[in-house]
Order: C-alpha cells, then structure tokens, then sequence
C-alpha cells in the first residue's frame, strides 16, 4: 500500500511533463531545437518582423532532417491580421503546399476588423489542414483580438489544438495572470502555449504560475558572421550591424529550457 501513492505521484509528474516548441527561424535552427529536445518546431521566417511563412526550400529540407514535429506558419506578411482575398489564398496555397511537403501541422490566425477571429475563413483552413491530418496551432494574432475570452471559444469552436498566445501583453511574463485564466476557461479542451520572452530566467515561475504543459521560445543567440571583408559605405538593414551577425537557436539553451520548465 505504500508503494501504490508514491507510483501515482510518479505517473502524474510523468504525465504532466513540460514539453518546448521551439520558433525556429531556420532549418539550421530547427535541426538545434531538434538537438536540444524540442518536441515541435514551429518554421518561419523574419523574426524581427513577427515571423512570416518560410520558402518552400526550407519547409523541404526541415521535414528531410526532423524525426520531431514540424509545424509551419502560414502568414504572408508582417503587421496586422486582417486579410486580403488574394492573401487569403496564398494562405491556403500555402497550407496546401505543407500537406503536400508532408508536414505536421500549421500555424494561422485571421482577425475582423473589429479585432474578433475571422472564424470563416479560419475554419476552412482548419478544415483543409485536419482532412490531411495535419494539427492547427493558432497565433498571437490571438493576443491582439479585443475580447480574449470570446476568442478563446471561437477558436475552440473552430477546431484548433492549441493557442500561442502572452495573455494579450508584450511578454508572456506580463500576461501571466491572463494565461493562468485562460488554461482555467480552456478547462482542457485546447491547449495554452505561452510564447514571447520566454527565456531560462522566468520559465521556471511561468509554468507554475499558469499550469501550462508546453511553452515556446525561440532559444537563440547570436553568431558572428565569418564574413572577413566588410564594406563600410553600404547598410543593407535598417539597423546598423545586422550583416554581422545571425541569430540561430542554441542546443544549450533548448535544453535548459526544457529542465527548468520541468523543475529540474
């Protein structure tokens, strides 16, 4: 009898355990978070910009080199989530190219003007993404729709697995009060995924804080470029430096990620 409580505390944290999707801005990046013990990638590209869906290059040589998860984000451009027809359907173009690139899922959010989910048109994307059994993972566009409880229904409504979302704050660290509500109102029927400033310094805290059972980070660093001629008279981004470096996701950082979220 006094082994039976203690396998059953076992089992529960067995359960329970933290998994990490990781944002990966590159096949090179995902192949880390792979490394590192990442469950799922989710593709993109432009992180600076908030993320857009990556080449059709990329999306194939990611699902030649992961064994995990490969999701990718469907979004055609940076700024707001409304839509266009013509971005509408290169949206699903895109959707359709993963079914055929055989990845696991997709990444969408389509909003109304009004700042509620565009439930008819994301629908059709859930649709065409689950009849090939693909999941459905919706964005932060999530985070910036007016009535985030409302949402948080229409979206289950609509058949999506899981939410990324930081509570409608900058960093999910600030909305930590609204993801804790939200797993309460989800009550298991979607999965919350904190994401946005998630780092070694609070995911500790974020985790037990909301009882969220996965996060997302994008785990990287910078890496110098070995570029050894530079030329002085020319910038190519707005930000002075940005030819030098490259951010890539770390092993390391995957990893440690992945052990203070599971208390370790």
């Amino acid at each position: 009898m006094i082994h039976e409580p203690l396998a059953f505390i076992h089992k529960v944290k067995m359960t329970n355990k933290v998994s990490l999707e990781v944002c990966s801005n590159s096949v090179t990046s995902a192949v880390a978070a792979q490394d590192g013990g990442a469950i799922r990638v989710e593709l993109c590209e432009n992180l600076k910009e908030g993320g857009t869906t990556p080449s059709h290059g990329q999306i194939l040589m990611a699902r030649k080199l992961l064994h995990i998860k490969l999701f990718v984000l469907i979004r055609p451009r940076a700024g707001d989530f409304l839509y266009t027809d013509l971005e509408y359907d290169i949206m699903m173009a895109d959707i359709r190219y993963c079914i055929d690139a055989g990845c696991d899922g997709v990444v969408i959010g389509i909003l109304h003007a009004d700042g509620t989910v565009d439930k008819d048109r994301c629908i059709k994307m859930v649709r065409l993404a689950k009849q090939w059994g693909l999941g459905v993972t919706f964005h932060r566009a999530f985070d910036m729709c007016k009535d985030h409880y409302k949402a948080l229904e229409d979206i289950i409504e609509i058949g999506c697995d899981r939410i990324l979302t930081s509570g409608g704050k900058s960093t999910a660290m600030e909305g930590a009060t609204v993801l804790n509500h939200l797993v309460e109102k989800a009550a298991g029927r979607i999965s919350i995924m904190p994401g946005a400033g998630v780092n070694e310094a609070n995911v500790a805290d974020l985790v037990r804080f909301t009882n969220v059972t996965e996060v997302h980070s994008s785990a990287r660093i910078p890496v110098r470029s070995k570029m050894q001629y530079h030329n002085d008279h020319i910038l190519l981004s707005d930000v002075p430096g940005d030819e030098e470096t490259t951010d890539v996701t770390s092993v390391d950082r995957v990893k440690k990620l992945i052990e203070l979220a599971n208390g370790n």
